[in-house]
């Protein structure tokens, strides 16, 4: 039985990365057909994996902002030969599920989510690129309605649908029509550990996006005067960190190692974003730290409200000024949390997705038309 497996893109590692190295954890053997890859910026198995990258990256030069590509992804990843194949596997939360394959090999896409940039989050990214009005907002506006025609026409390529989330599995259905069994992604529970040291600071590790509201975090902070730490790098690191008073820390991009350190000492962990599901929540939980999360989304399917963390509503700076206040006079059991967060490890994730793939692998070997 031969496996290919699918990815938008791999210019860093990130949550979508730690889920590709599971599937290559699965299916050894397999190769990887992705957009473009920074091997510089990849690790653990898949810096060794067999990686075919699209015509848009030449002579493995590094691409440094992979999103100028975005126009050409959709033919790219188009032009791969899965012929040979009798599963593809696509790890997509962008173009990934598009890849073309015959009759005879089965798709199944794990997704992370319809392209936010198409659907209910295009107005918000729209007027980041293009702001209001004007020539380019316009092309722009006309660019995204092709991209979601293609998005849901490349939909009907998939024959299963996992989705990480039952928010996700919301949104495939809103905008495929198409119904998804929900796996949550792994969280890699061995990495981390709970500590006894408790330190002052409350962490945010995040990639330093507009969505992920992290601008929302130094404003509260910044006016109660804690600590906070935070780790990523990102398009907006600049702004924020001008945003930021003294009190407010920036690491920048970190080891594991020195993640692993900071989430087991912090007081809490925000979460201030809306975000399809969320793992960075799950690994502060497996280092036994309580989250405080904003009240939608991926959120709503791994924090506990009172056992494991609590949530603000609005994305306020009085809401999050609250919800801090309130933590202050909570107590969590550490054990309590790190115990929660062990139902989504990796080997139980692994588990589910092989049995998942031998099921329905069946099952379309002997469709009849």
């Amino acid at each position: 039985m031969k496996i290919a497996l699918v990815h938008d893109w791999l210019p860093f590692m990130g949550g979508a990365e730690r889920v590709l190295t599971n599937f290559l954890e699965l299916y050894p053997d397999a190769p990887i057909y992705t957009t473009i890859c920074n091997r510089s910026k990849i690790d653990g198995p898949l810096k060794e994996a067999n990686i075919i990258t699209s015509n848009l990256q030449k002579k493995n030069k590094e691409i440094e902002n992979h999103r100028k590509l975005f126009p050409f992804m959709m033919t790219a990843i188009e032009s791969f030969n899965l012929n040979d194949y009798d599963i593809v596997l696509s790890d997509s939360s962008s173009v990934a599920k598009g890849a073309i394959t015959p009759p005879d090999t089965m798709h199944i896409c794990y997704c992370h989510s319809p392209m936010r940039y198409a659907w209910e989050f295009s107005h918000e990214y729209a007027g980041k690129m293009a702001g209001k009005g004007g020539l380019k907002a316009k092309l722009l506006s006309y660019f995204l309605t092709g991209v979601r025609l293609w998005d849901n026409a490349s939909s009907d390529r998939v024959d299963y649908f996992i989705a990480n989330s039952q928010n996700v599995a919301k949104r495939i259905w809103k905008h495929y029509r198409r119904k998804a069994v929900v796996i949550h992604p792994p969280v890699r529970c061995d990495l981390f550990n709970i500590s006894d040291i408790d330190e002052d600071y409350f962490l945010i590790v995040s990639r330093l996006q507009e969505y992920k509201r992290i601008d929302l975090a130094i404003e509260v902070f910044n006016k109660l005067g804690l600590p906070l730490v935070i780790i990523g790098d990102g398009p907006d690191s600049k702004k924020l960190q001008a945003m930021a008073k003294n009190n407010i820390k920036f690491l920048g991009r970190e080891s594991d190692e020195v993640i692993k350190e900071h989430y087991a000492k912090c007081r809490a962990f925000l979460f201030t974003g809306e975000e399809d599901f969320g793992i960075t929540p799950l690994e502060a939980m497996a280092s036994g730290r309580p989250v405080i999360a904003y009240r939608k989304g991926g959120a709503l399917e791994t924090v506990v409200e009172d056992k494991t963390g609590l949530f603000f509503d609005n994305q306020t700076c009085d809401d999050l000024c609250n919800a801090i206040k309130e933590f202050e006079n909570m107590k969590f059991d550490k054990y309590e949390i790190r115990k929660h967060a062990q139902a989504f490890g990796e080997e139980i994730f692994k588990e589910k997705i092989k049995s998942f793939i031998d099921e329905k692998y069946q099952e379309f070997k002997e469709r009849k038309f």
